[in-house]
């Protein structure tokens, strides 16, 4: 009995780098794939990509508002927005945000399974303020 397909997800690194032998651009595969997109969906700002305005996270700008419950609950709920409606690989468990006054940071953790691998992902995602 064959076993059943694993589908395997794709895309290129970021980073645009060559492989230093084939000279080809470098692949993500599987969960750093995923990993991948669900950090740039959480760092895009609506109307940051030419012709679909509607992609976004509207993270940023929460980042200069005072951190109260209510500023935390909607960045946690803007991280879910997005993954939930443009990256169907991930299946959301968990956001958390944390405010790091010593960094003048904030700390987002986003929990998920992707589809087809029984692990859970946790990926870590540090917002600074720049000014």
């Amino acid at each position: 009995m064959p076993l059943p397909k694993r589908e395997i997800y794709s895309d290129i690194d970021i980073g645009f780098i060559a492989n230093p032998i084939t000279k080809r651009l470098s692949r993500k595969t599987n969960r750093e794939a995923v990993k991948q997109s669900v950090k740039s969906l959480v760092l895009t700002d609506f109307y940051e990509r030419p012709f679909k305005s509607n992609i976004g996270c509207s993270i940023r700008y929460h980042l200069f508002e005072l951190f109260t419950p209510v500023t935390k609950q909607n960045m946690e709920n803007a991280v879910r927005e997005v993954i939930r409606n443009h990256e169907p690989r991930a299946d959301l468990i968990d956001v958390l945000v944390e405010e790091r006054q010593d960094l003048n940071a904030v700390t987002i953790s986003i929990a998920f399974f992707v589809l087809n691998d029984p692990e859970p992902v946790v990926l870590d995602v540090i917002l600074e303020r720049v000014r």
